[in-house]
């Protein structure tokens, strides 16, 4: 579960970047600069890279989430919550907390530290 948890992390971070990166300035740039000036093109740009990579990795995101939640024994609802954070600019930020909280509350053992535990 422990390379889920950082799998999910990670995937969790890069779509509400690019999540944020698209809709609080791609899309601005798009729709509000000038019609066929230099900022509406970059707009553009960012919406159509960024809209792509971020719809690709948020596929990934989906996989990772639902896996770590179901291994977690987490509920429907919980994992509802999780799925569609990638859908929600910021809020995904929120939810990846919950969930790291969640993990080290109901899983303490993976972040229990190697060199300290008792061994031969």
């Amino acid at each position: 579960m422990g390379n889920l948890f950082r799998g999910y992390r990670v995937l969790a971070f890069i779509v509400g970047v690019l999540l944020t990166i698209l809709v609080f300035v791609g899309m601005p740039l798009k729709y509000l600069a000038a019609e066929g000036s230099a900022w509406a093109e970059r707009g553009d740009l960012i919406t159509s890279v960024v809209g792509v990579a971020h719809g690709w990795i948020y596929m990934l995101y989906l996989l990772v989430a639902f896996l770590l939640a179901r291994r977690a024994g987490w509920t429907l609802r919980f994992t509802i919550l999780m799925l569609l954070a990638g859908l929600l600019p910021i809020v995904i930020f929120y939810v990846e907390h919950l969930v790291s909280t969640r993990i080290r509350t109901e899983h303490p053992e993976l972040f229990a530290d190697p060199a300290s535990g008792g061994g031969a």
